[in-house]
């Protein structure tokens, strides 16, 4: 059996990986790219994007949005996480963290020094869908 339960799902989700955003489109196909993000289990999926990029331009309050993040080794795990935007706002001060998540504390300061965050928006979404599959557990099962 390779399912996770929800406390993994949460947990794994939590822990430091690049997203892959998806994000429907009228015209062509989803949008999909990678992403930074930060997420506390039980709590909202929160992400940074300019105000002008093209996923900037295609969010709004109440757009679903599909994340999914993986490990790049064997044993395999995923999860993907679908649901509704419930906020966006141009907060002050959320790059910093985000910044030093993923590139530690030296090049997260020089990184987060050369954004301009008054073109940012913070971004909250609420998971209310959830895949996941973990391979670890085939193996032990």
């Amino acid at each position: 059996m390779t399912r996770m339960t929800q406390e993994e799902k949460e947990q794994f989700l939590a822990d430091l990986h690049v997203g892959i955003l998806g994000i429907n489109r009228t015209d062509l196909g989803p949008l999909t790219v990678p992403i930074w993000y930060s997420y506390e289990p039980g709590g909202e999926l929160q992400f940074i994007t300019g105000r002008k990029s093209a996923k900037g331009q295609l969010l709004n309050v109440g757009v679903r949005v599909t994340l999914c993040v993986q490990t790049e080794d064997p044993p395999y795990k995923y999860v993907s996480v679908e649901g509704a935007i419930v906020s966006m706002s141009g907060e002050d001060g959320e790059i910093l963290p985000m910044a030093k998540r993923y590139l530690g504390e030296k090049l997260g300061v020089a990184y987060a020094e050369q954004s301009n965050e008054a073109e940012s928006l913070v971004v909250r979404v609420l998971p209310d869908n959830w895949l996941a599959v973990d391979y670890s557990k085939a193996e032990s099962g």
